[in-house]
């Protein structure tokens, strides 16, 4: 319980006392004119207050990531709340903050718009490309996850009734302006997550369960598969969105045009990404508990197939009751839901971006909606085990792009640049060895040797970055 505290606390602190110190970073100015007032059009373009755009954004990034990856993370042991801690904080908050005040200060466009800018043109058609990519795989994701939970609770509707119940109610909410449905519900679904997990959190600190301790004796891969699925770079890969993700990165231009000052990024960015890390820091550990440790945690998993949804819903309507349950479970359904609708959203922006189609009339939104779609209504029928796979890789490598952009635009600036430069070569790390170990690559048997090819990748990118970074000059506008 110790370890989960002090975790706790230090995600806490790190709000007010590392949140503040990158606000002095990037030289936050409230006073300085932002999208929402220069660039307002009443569709994507729209203030908001400070409550409901952070509202938004923790249910635009959260999706089943903080849920679902903590859980399976879990199996790791007790070595998971130091990634969701320390990742989380010097990581993904920085990430999303820094980020954010980047896409704010460039007209809230897309992310792939924006990396195209600092790290060059090829770099741009490469991101516009992936980008896309990743938001359509995340759509898909996050439409069949929350259709197969409803499907186990109301049993009457088959599976695909939900599947095209769901699809129906993504192409309105990504077609209609942005403060018709996503600004009035979705702070209502936000703040539904944040109560489920001060519930679970309650049964935590008050209900007759001991959650593992991190020492040196627990520092150990409590998987039964532990050989196959190394801690380094497993666990950084299968906890995305509680520690660092560059979906979040796709999502934060939605509130980069909302935002109605500056002084709103800390609680906006990085505000939602610590209150995602406690959510997943949360769910670790009432995962742990529950189950009497890691490895029975990852024996339960594996006898119900591996099925992070099972977990939720035994774990909910056993802790918090039937209400409390149902709540904590349609909490667990919403939260992808409103991930993947914005997710459509973002593919619609990117594709308007990068081929410069105004979006205030419906015909021209139609024109990018309808192909986007039909994309994902293909991919449904892949299995989801190979969507989600990959899915997970290009998440934590887009989160790798967007750091080093950082790097450079810091740069360019004149900010301190090594507050992300230590995250970007260690994120490059964890994403070129994980290529040379995991069998959904190269799988390599000889583990020495896929960890020296890792950091030889990381080593050759790290120096191509370096001479990009030194040879920054002043950003000149197309």
């Amino acid at each position: 319980m110790i370890t989960f505290l002090v975790c706790l606390v230090l995600l806490v602190v790190a709000y007010f006392a590392h949140g503040s110190y990158l606000e002095r970073v990037c030289k936050i100015d409230p006073k300085r004119a932002v999208p929402s007032q220069s660039l307002y059009d009443g569709v994507d373009y729209v203030p908001m207050s400070r409550w409901r755009t952070f509202l938004i954004q923790l249910l635009n990034i959260a999706g089943i990531g903080p849920i679902f990856g903590a859980i399976m993370g879990a199996c790791f042991g007790p070595v998971a709340f130091l990634w969701i801690t320390l990742g989380g904080i010097f990581m993904g908050a920085m990430h999303d903050f820094l980020s954010g005040v980047m896409l704010v200060r460039n007209d809230g466009l897309s992310i792939s718009e924006i990396v195209g800018r600092y790290m060059g043109r090829a770099t741009l058609q490469f991101m516009r490309i992936f980008s896309i990519i990743l938001l359509i795989l995340v759509g898909v994701v996050f439409l069949r996850s929350p259709a197969s939970i409803l499907g186990e609770m109301i049993p009457s509707v088959s599976y695909w009734w939900w599947i095209g119940i769901i699809i129906v109610y993504y192409f309105v909410a990504t077609l209609l302006p942005i403060d018709k449905i996503i600004g009035k519900l979705y702070p209502l679904f936000g703040a539904a997550l944040i109560f489920m997990a001060i519930g679970l959190a309650g049964v935590i600190l008050f209900g007759d369960y001991s959650v593992p301790e991190l020492s040196l004796s627990t520092l150990r891969n409590y998987q039964p598969n532990a050989e196959a699925l190394p801690i380094v770079p497993t666990l950084f890969i299968t906890i995305a969105c509680g520690a660092i993700s560059g979906f979040h990165a796709t999502q934060s231009p939605l509130m980069a045009r909302c935002i109605k000052s500056e002084g709103d990024c800390r609680s906006v960015f990085y505000g939602a990404m610590i209150t995602e890390s406690i959510i997943a820091l949360i769910w670790a550990a009432i995962a742990m508990a529950f189950f009497h440790g890691p490895d029975k945690l990852a024996v339960a998993l594996a006898e119900h197939g591996n099925s992070a949804a099972w977990v939720v819903n035994t774990i909910s309507t056993s802790t918090l009751g039937v209400v409390g349950g149902v709540l904590a479970v349609l909490g667990v359904v919403a939260a992808p839901i409103t991930s993947g609708d914005t997710a459509f959203r973002s593919a619609r922006l990117i594709v308007a971006d990068s081929l410069h189609i105004e979006q205030r009339s419906i015909p021209k939104r139609l024109m990018i909606c309808i192909p986007i779609f039909a994309i994902g209504l293909v991919l449904n029928f892949i299995d989801f085990d190979v969507v989600w796979r990959y899915f997970s890789w290009t998440n934590q490598a887009l989160a790798t792009v967007v750091l080093w952009t950082i790097v450079v635009y810091h740069r360019r600036e004149g900010y301190n640049m090594w507050v992300a430069l230590l995250p970007a070569i260690f994120m490059t790390y964890i994403c070129s060895s994980f290529v040379f170990i995991s069998d959904q690559f190269f799988g390599m048997e000889n583990r020495t040797a896929a960890y020296i090819l890792g950091g030889v990748a990381t080593v050759a990118l790290t120096i191509a970055m370096w001479v990009k970074i030194k040879n920054t000059k002043p950003l000149q506008n197309d």
